[in-house]
């Protein structure tokens, strides 16, 4: 068990940087001090107490990321009650059904998502606060709550007579046993689980940042990944706020436009993203400069080469600020070419591994020490191993278990079991290999994972990542047809056909030369027999994984 303990974590993060700048909202510029936070929190108790909430009570927090969103996570930890971020990208009534299945007692919400749900249909929940100004916008027949609202000033006031200082930050001792956490998970398959995470498997991802040093007092950081979403939650903000680090809420959609001019105001010394933003930017800066007729020439030089690979790295690390330490990349793997031409110029990137259920963290490697086309290495408190005769060649499911488990599915057994063995091995449903010193490799999906026509395995990630490197494709999805055929869709790259002038059946045409140039450079079982335009961007979960369910029997 890790000894940290989360609770005493995050008291000892306000008492000891108490005068330093802890959150910024980017877009109203405000920020606030530790101890801003800390008597915001405070005040939170003095609501909770006099409402009669109680340890182990739910607490739903819904809205955009930013220091309201924050202070609410943070009270409701240290008081001993359990959080339930939801994600504010969710269809309304997947929301109202999460806080119903949560039992949550108390809503935290942004007033234009709370504009969208039945009041009436919200069955567990006594009151309703604004994450605007924590206002009350609702209660369901509660005088205690309508009293304690009105009056908490007042309440405030007598509980602290002498004015709110460091001294005053006691927070009760939790152990790391218990409860904190209920993350519902936005993946692929269609539906929602709640994630039960324990003091402990926070506080275990705590460890690594603590131990690793890659944040500190001092550190800044651009948070753009929602913070409903375990990853951006756990590094962005938690480790962030329990070290000294200043972080800045983006609290906008990550653009590369937006985010590079956040990147140069902010200058972050550590970043946290996911693949699909990096490849974004090589795709549209990097990319079309490569493929110019002087800088292949350059390229095809040795002398020149390094020269024009060293600017292109100053480059593209100017445009992420220019001061960051490294940038850990998570949620999936990267793209490969983008991958390799990163660590050729010597981009200083690294590609982690986590899920949920692990609150996120189970792989990671520093960027200089970091593997081609793994996800780090199995960290200090957690295991794994490959189900598979041969470990290291031979593409198995991943198993983990250690320090940041899951406790299992909140009211849930069903799925809880078909995750976890008797030896409380957790399935987590990836397919990889493992090397001798613990470094994982990803190949697929296990639910995503096709048979071809004598049985072999085909990982649609892999043939759709060479895909997406073609002329003229934004992004791709290959499916399987009823006769075991290989259809890929792919959405093209609209603003280069465009530029192009080229017509839809021109667009055709090069799709044509794509399958045929993919079909070259994949094995013959994993042929696609057909490309077919998409009109659209592929609708995805929160984190950018494409939503693959939607699609599965979208060919005939």
């Amino acid at each position: 068990m890790i000894s940290d303990n989360l609770v005493r974590l995050i008291e000892n993060g306000i008492k000891n940087y108490w005068d330093s700048p802890s959150m910024t909202d980017y877009i109203d510029k405000r920020t606030v001090k530790y101890s801003e936070v800390a008597k915001d929190v405070a005040r939170l108790h003095v609501l909770f107490k006099n409402i009669g909430f109680e340890k182990g009570d739910k607490v739903v927090v819904v809205g955009k990321n930013g220091i309201n969103w924050c202070i609410t996570y943070l009270a409701t930890i240290a008081y001993g009650g359990v959080i339930v971020p939801v994600l504010q990208d969710f269809n309304p009534s997947d929301i109202q059904h999460i806080i119903n299945h949560s039992d949550a007692r108390l809503l935290f919400i942004s007033e234009n998502i709370w504009d969208n749900l039945i009041e009436d249909g919200l069955y567990y929940v006594e009151g309703v606060f604004s994450l605007k100004d924590f206002s009350m916008l609702h209660s369901k027949n509660n005088s205690k709550i309508e009293k304690a609202t009105a009056e908490l000033d007042r309440l405030f006031n007598e509980q602290y007579p002498n004015g709110f200082s460091a001294a005053d930050v006691l927070y009760p001792t939790i152990p790391n046993t218990e409860l904190s956490c209920i993350s519902y998970t936005s993946g692929t398959t269609g539906y929602s689980k709640g994630v039960m995470l324990s003091a402990n498997a926070l506080a275990g991802n705590l460890h690594f940042a603590i131990t690793t040093k890659q944040l500190c007092h001092g550190s800044r950081v651009l948070s753009f990944l929602p913070l409903a979403h375990v990853f951006g939650c756990t590094f962005d903000f938690l480790a962030s706020f329990c070290l000294g680090a200043h972080v800045t809420f983006l609290g906008k959609i990550p653009s590369p436009k937006i985010l590079l001019k956040a990147m140069d105001e902010v200058k972050p010394t550590l970043i946290f993203s996911v693949p699909l933003v990096i490849e974004k930017i090589y795709t549209k800066q990097i990319r079309p400069m490569l493929e110019t007729r002087g800088m292949k020439w350059a390229l095809s030089i040795p002398l020149l080469d390094s020269q024009f690979l060293s600017q292109i790295n100053k480059k593209l690390s100017n445009a992420f600020g220019g001061e960051f330490s490294q940038i850990i990349v998570g949620g999936a793997p990267m793209n490969p070419d983008a991958e390799a031409f990163f660590k050729k110029i010597g981009f200083r990137f690294t590609v982690g591994y986590g899920m949920t259920e692990c609150a996120p963290l189970i792989s990671y490697t520093y960027w200089a020490d970091y593997k081609a086309n793994s996800v780090g290495k199995i960290l200090d408190g957690m295991e794994a191993k490959i189900l598979s005769n041969d470990p290291m060649n031979e593409p198995g499911e991943i198993l983990v278990r250690g320090e940041n488990v899951m406790m299992g599915y909140y009211k849930n057994e069903e799925a809880t079991k078909a995750v976890f063995d008797e030896d409380g091995w957790l399935h987590t449903g990836d397919m990889g290999t493992m090397d001798f010193d613990g470094t994982i490799y990803i190949r697929g999906r296990n639910k995503n994972m096709l048979l071809g026509p004598s049985g072999q395995n085909i990982y649609p990630e892999e043939i759709e990542a060479k895909l997406n490197n073609m002329p003229y494709v934004l992004e791709s999805l290959v499916v399987q047809k009823a006769d075991n055929k290989l259809v890929a869709l792919v959405v093209p790259d609209y603003v280069a056909v465009d530029a192009a002038k080229m017509t839809h059946q021109q667009v055709k045409e090069v799709m044509e030369e794509n399958r045929k140039a993919l079909n070259a450079i994949t094995a013959s079982y994993e042929s696609v027999a057909e490309i077919k335009v998409h009109p659209n961007e592929f609708e995805k979960t929160p984190k950018k994984s494409i939503k693959r369910f939607l699609y599965t029997n979208s060919v005939k």
